[in-house]
């Protein structure tokens, strides 16, 4: 649920991305119609307002898109579809035939069902059916209809037994809505301050956009975003969920960066003050915080709570005196310039005087909070000496791998924690009796590239294409039973530090200078890594790339290059490019536990292959049958030395062997 809804809020971030656009045409026709007001204003502030009249709309055909497994236009148009039916289906007009009772007799709920609500149901509903059905074969008669052709008509369907719920469900949930619009409405600038307090602190979940829909959208007839661009409000009241945001993000935030940068140990200044530099900018200019309260959100929680305290001080103190600004993307400088000339806007320039005030509260509260609670804020990380951490006696005769092993072993509690060792083409899938008992630091240190906490009992480190080696080692030291050395004292070499190249050292195998490219994997939708449902890979912590969703079996070479190494479950292949890249083709997620069965691999290790040789053949229906996606990934794994790489494809259709990167050696 967790991840459903963190993917929903970034989805939802599709729709909300075109407000700027409506932004700068109502501002630009404000602007224009304070000095003029003619045919050219009424025209901008048209085409601003054409975005803001259709929300609902956008956030279906928005939701549809991001939600649905490999963004296809399939499920946008079926975003479309769903709304549609619903919205149209439960106008006043047809509610009236429906019920066969008279126009004015419809329950006044049925004016507000095209709204940004319905439109995010129809949206998630759409994706659902997008997922479940896209890849639906048919019997040949009806073959048209297979596929993603089917999903907007069973969507169609499936809306239409929504649209019958409605009937009975919409009214009492409208009710019970605006009913607790009017509860917040009654308490005043109190209530804005309660908005802003839950805004900020349902942001880790996602939840914080159903929050916003019902004040800023025309959910329960506040619309306050939609009023203040069309400045059809009250003078001093629309606006008063907004203008309280200005002075956190223009000016609190980045003077809560501020103390965070001053509260950093000496030797980490220059970098956590480089991050707190980007993300206080990232506030100030567009309103765009989550890099900032990201940084601290986790690591030092109650500093999140203070901050979303200060959020509603500020909304409350800035309704209080009907000080109101509004924006259509943040509040930020942007958002904030162009509604100076707003009409409707009250005050607007006391937001400066108050921001001013909220900096000093924020700089103040921050740097008390930060010392006096011993806050882990970035820069203050406690450096764990490796004298006192847990640590495997070392041998002359470990290898790179071994040692590595030996330190996560020594990490994740030893054979006392550990119930199952396995792994797959770049990740050690570890069962443990306990995670919260792990060393995160000590494994973050042991060189692997990251981690993933699933639950209390499962673990998964990322290490590479080289995991099979430290996993064999990791094995053979649970099997043992190695015993962990728990005391202060610890070997020489475990207070050795690993000398690192310097930035700069190239390997002798790879060409400085050099651009390899990379094509197409396969016939399908190409997508960016990012877009790929499983973190390791989206996070890029492997490396960067790209994906393909294959449209049928057969799998080619992505780059010129030697094959270096084929699994034993045949899911991935490992080239080196010919100027020394090292890829890694995925075939398929969490396939490895399908044991190679529905691959037949075309190459061998020390084969020679060009950009569109046969590399596999992968059984489509057999990895779905399973359950498994199956995205083809090309992942380059030395990223170190790689100084730039420009992509020549955008999320389409695309054919095998097709030219999708340029990658160029430093």
């Amino acid at each position: 649920m967790k991840s459903y809804l963190q993917r929903m809020g970034r989805s939802l971030q599709l729709p909300v991305a075109v407000l700027p656009a409506a932004a700068l045409l109502v501002g630009i026709g404000n602007y224009w119609a304070s000095f003029s007001n003619d045919v050219v204003a009424r025209f901008l502030q048209a085409g601003g307002l054409a975005i803001l009249n259709n929300l609902p709309l956008l956030f279906a055909v928005g939701l549809a898109f991001g939600m649905s497994k490999n963004q296809d236009g399939a499920a946008a148009l079926s975003g479309l579809v769903a709304f549609e039916v619903v919205s149209q289906v439960l106008k006043p007009e047809s509610v009236s035939t429906l019920l066969g009772i008279k126009l004015t007799a419809v329950d006044p709920a049925f004016a507000q069902s095209g709204n940004v609500l319905i439109g995010i149901i129809s949206g998630l509903i759409a994706a659902a059916m997008y997922n479940r059905f896209y890849e639906t074969k048919l019997p040949m008669a009806l073959s048209f209809f297979s596929g993603k052709r089917l999903v907007p008509i069973v969507t169609s369907f499936v809306m239409m037994a929504v649209a019958v719920l409605m009937l009975f469900i919409w009214p009492p949930v409208f009710e019970g809505i605006v009913t607790f619009a009017k509860f917040i409405l009654g308490l005043g600038a109190f209530g804005a301050g309660l908005f802003g307090f839950f805004n900020r602190l349902l942001i880790p979940t996602g939840l914080h956009q159903a929050l916003n829909s019902v004040f800023w959208f025309d959910v329960a007839g506040i619309n306050d975003i939609g009023k203040f661009l069309s400045h059809t409000g009250i003078k001093g009241v629309t606006g008063m969920y907004q203008a309280g945001f200005f002075p956190i993000m223009m000016f609190g935030l980045p003077a809560g960066a501020l103390a965070i940068y001053k509260n950093a140990r000496p030797e980490n200044k220059k970098v956590t003050g480089s991050l707190m530099l980007a993300a206080a900018f990232a506030s100030f200019f567009t309103g765009v915080t989550e890099p900032l309260e990201f940084s601290f959100m986790f690591v030092a929680w109650p500093l999140y709570v203070l901050h979303a305290v200060f959020t509603g001080l500020s909304l409350a103190f800035a309704a209080f005196m009907h000080w109101t600004a509004g924006f259509a993307f943040s509040a930020g400088l942007v958002d904030f310039l162009l509604s100076l000339r707003n009409p409707i806007a009250n005050h607007p320039l006391m937001l400066v005087l108050q921001g001013l005030v909220m900096a000093a509260i924020y700089y103040f509260g921050f740097d008390f909070a930060i010392k006096k609670f011993n806050l882990m804020t970035p820069g203050r990380e406690e450096l764990v000496e490796e004298a006192e951490e847990a640590s495997v006696e070392a041998d002359a005769a470990d290898d790179k791998y071994m040692k590595q092993a030996k330190k996560i072993f020594a990490a994740i509690g030893g054979s006392d924690n550990i119930n199952v060792v396995d792994n797959c083409t770049t990740r050690l899938r570890l069962q443990l009796k306990d995670t919260n008992k792990i060393n995160q630091n000590a494994i973050k240190t042991s060189g692997a590239a990251g981690m993933n906490v699933l639950d209390d009992t499962n673990l998964q480190i990322v290490i590479g294409t080289e995991v099979q080696f430290v996993a064999d080692s990791l094995r053979h030291l649970f099997e043992t039973k190695a015993p962990v050395n728990n005391n202060a004292a610890a070997s020489s070499e475990a207070k050795t530090a690993t000398p690192v190249p310097a930035p700069d050292a190239l390997p002798d195998d790879v060409t400085s200078g050099a651009t390899d490219a990379f094509y197409t994997v396969a016939n399908g939708d190409f997508i960016d890594i990012e877009s790929v449902d499983d973190p390791t890979f989206a996070q890029k912590m492997l490396g960067d790339g790209y994906a393909v969703i294959p449209s049928d079996n057969n799998i080619v070479s992505p780059v010129d290059g030697t094959i270096m190494t084929v699994f034993p479950t045949k899911h991935a292949i490992g080239i080196k490019s010919t100027d020394g890249l090292e890829v890694l083709v995925h075939m398929g997620i969490d396939t490895v536990e399908l044991d190679g069965k529905p691959f037949t691999v075309a190459v061998k290790e020390g084969d020679t292959v060009k950009h569109g040789d046969p590399l596999a053949t992968a059984d489509l229906e057999q990895i779905t049958a399973a359950g498994k996606k199956t995205a083809m990934m090309v992942i380059i794994t030395n990223m170190p030395v790689v100084s730039y790489m420009k992509f020549s494809q955008t999320d389409r259709k695309v054919t095998a062997n097709e030219l999708a990167v340029k990658a160029t050696i430093k």
